[in-house]
C-alpha cells in the first residue's frame, strides 16, 4: 500500500471488469433478445448486448442491474451470472473480463434508456452480427435456457399474467425448437399442478374457445423450490 491512505499499490496489473446482460422476451410466438446499438467506439453502430464497466464500490449484479436501467430503464429485472468470459484480447481498449448475466422479462416492461444510441428487440433468426464476443455470449446464453426450461417452470417471467396452453406450447416450442403433440402437452402441463383457470368457460363457448390459465404461485414457488425434470 502507498503512504497515502486509500492508495493502492500491487504487484500485477488488475483488468478492467464489466457485466453483459442477455435479455430474453417472448411475443407469444418466438423468442427474442434486447440488444443495444453503441454510440461509441469501438464497434460503434454495432449490436450489442446492455453492459458496462463495473465500479469499484458494485458487485457484478448490481452493476448488471444499473446498467440494465440506465440502458433499457429496466428496474430491479431478476438478473443470473452464467458464466464469465475471460479471453485475453475480447476487447479492443485494455484486458477486460465480463461476468455475464441473462434475464427473463416481459417485452412491455422494457421501456428504453437515455445511456444508447437504440435499445430493439430482435427475433433469434434476425439478430446481427454482434460486437466484441457477444455472438459466442449469445450462444451461451441460449444453451442455458434450453436447459433451465427442463428444470424451471421459467414461463412465469415471459408469458402475460393470463395466457392460453397455446401460448405455453408455443413458448416451450420456441425455446427448445421442437414441435410437440397438443393433446400431450396439454396433459403433462395440467399434471405438474402449476396452472389454474383464471375464469370460468363462457356457458355458450365453443370447443375451439381457447381456456385461460394462470400460474398457481404458491405450487410454481414450490416446484422451483424442489427442482424438477420436464421431460417429453
Amino acid at each position: 500500500m502507498g503512504g497515502n491512505k486509500g492508495t493502492y499499490i500491487y504487484q500485477y496489473p488488475h483488468p478492467a471488469v464489466t457485466t453483459d446482460c442477455v435479455i430474453f422476451g417472448f411475443d407469444g410466438v418466438s423468442i427474442k433478445v434486447l440488444l443495444i446499438q453503441r454510440g461509441i467506439e469501438p464497434f460503434k453502430g454495432k449490436w450489442a448486448f446492455p453492459g458496462g464497466f463495473m465500479k469499484i464500490d458494485e458487485t457484478a449484479e448490481e452493476c448488471a442491474r444499473r446498467e440494465l436501467e440506465e440502458e433499457t430503464g429496466l428496474k430491479n429485472a431478476a438478473v443470473e451470472q452464467f458464466y464469465t468470459f475471460s479471453d485475453v484480447n475480447r476487447d479492443p481498449r485494455e484486458r477486460v473480463i465480463s461476468v455475464a448475466h441473462y434475464a427473463l422479462v416481459r417485452l412491455s416492461e422494457v421501456k428504453g434508456g437515455d445511456d444508447a444510441a437504440s435499445a430493439r428487440w430482435f427475433s433469434m433468426d434476425e439478430v446481427p452480427s454482434l460486437a466484441f464476443d457477444h455472438d459466442r455470449i449469445l450462444r451461451m446464453a441460449v444453451n442455458i435456457l434450453k436447459e433451465r426450461i427442463c428444470f424451471e417452470p421459467i414461463g412465469f417471467e415471459l408469458l402475460p399474467e393470463v395466457f392460453t396452453m397455446t401460448e405455453l406450447q408455443n413458448l416451450y416450442e420456441a425455446i427448445l425448437e421442437v414441435k410437440f403433440d397438443r393433446r400431450n402437452f396439454y396433459n403433462k402441463m395440467l399434471k405438474l399442478g402449476i396452472l389454474s383457470e383464471a375464469e370460468p368457460r363462457p356457458a355458450n363457448a365453443t370447443r375451439r374457445t381457447p381456456s385461460k390459465y394462470r400460474f398457481n404461485a404458491e405450487k410454481y414457488a414450490e416446484l422451483k423450490q424442489k427442482g424438477f425434470r420436464l421431460e417429453f
